[in-house]
């Protein structure tokens, strides 16, 4: 077998969460260039629309599925529902995030640090639960990718809303330990944490408060921030046969901002 041949994905199916745009819909896309069929799921927009449009033009089968699943009841509900109508998945992706809130602890209120840490943490907790239910049920194996954060291992500088990094952080612990429990199962969990990317979000927060990318930017070796497109590969890599052995990792995708 060529080596190449073990980052094939032909015959599998993965969901990706927030898929609609940025580092959800390169890994979508990446996947699909990979021999996957996809099952998108990200709130409703015309960016979702035009995602599932480029999978489909790449042959892949597309499912979309749209829903909002910062709330977990709506992603309990949606995974159910991609379950039923698309098949089984043998590839969960859980990309929803985001910091949003740029708001000092103290002045927090709980609801909102609850609704945040729901986005960042619960989400993924709930997708897993269901998908990776049904891969145990199936008992032929499969792959959970979390999309974590460097913020897991260091504090964002020049900018507020820790329910991020206490997210984060947790989302990395959880995948280590549901790939110790998991791994009977032929079932892997890893964890992607990228460093900054120039995706929406960050786009807002380089007009709305440049000072905070710039200096992120200049405290990144490699001299610029990462393009979504680099994440594709190391999401099929993790998808792929070709991390076979791989579980309980979480993998710094930063540019060296981490180094130092």
């Amino acid at each position: 077998m060529n080596v190449l041949d073990r980052f094939r994905l032909d015959g599998k199916r993965a969901l990706v969460t927030g898929a609609s745009r940025g580092l959800g819909r390169e890994m979508a896309l990446a996947l699909a260039s990979a021999g996957a069929d996809i099952v998108l799921v990200a709130r409703p927009s015309d960016d979702l629309d035009a995602t599932a449009g480029d999978v489909g033009a790449i042959g892949r089968e597309v499912t979309v599925l749209p829903a909002d699943v910062s709330d977990p009841e709506s992603a309990v509900a949606v995974c159910t529902r991609a379950l039923a109508e698309a098949g089984p998945v043998d590839i969960l992706v859980n990309n929803v995030g985001g910091r949003r809130e740029n708001i000092q602890l103290q002045d927090t209120p709980l609801a909102t640090w609850r609704k945040l840490v729901d986005l960042n943490l619960t989400s993924a907790v709930a997708c897993t639960k269901v998908i990776g239910g049904a891969m145990i049920d199936r008992g032929t194996g499969g792959r959970v990718i979390n999309v974590a954060s460097i913020n897991a291992f260091v504090a964002g500088r020049g900018i507020s809303g820790r329910h991020y990094e206490t997210a984060k952080a947790a989302l990395v612990q959880f995948t280590r330990s549901i790939a110790v429990d998991w791994a009977p199962h032929g079932i892997t969990a890893n964890a992607i944490c990228p460093g900054l990317f120039m995706t929406a979000p960050n786009r807002r927060w380089l007009k709305e408060r440049p000072e905070v990318i710039d200096a992120a930017v200049a405290m990144i070796p490699a001299g610029h921030a990462g393009d979504p497109e680099d994440l594709g590969p190391l999401a099929v890599y993790l998808a792929s046969d070709a991390s076979r052995f791989m579980t309980g990792a979480a993998l710094v995708i930063d540019g060296g901002f981490t180094c130092l």
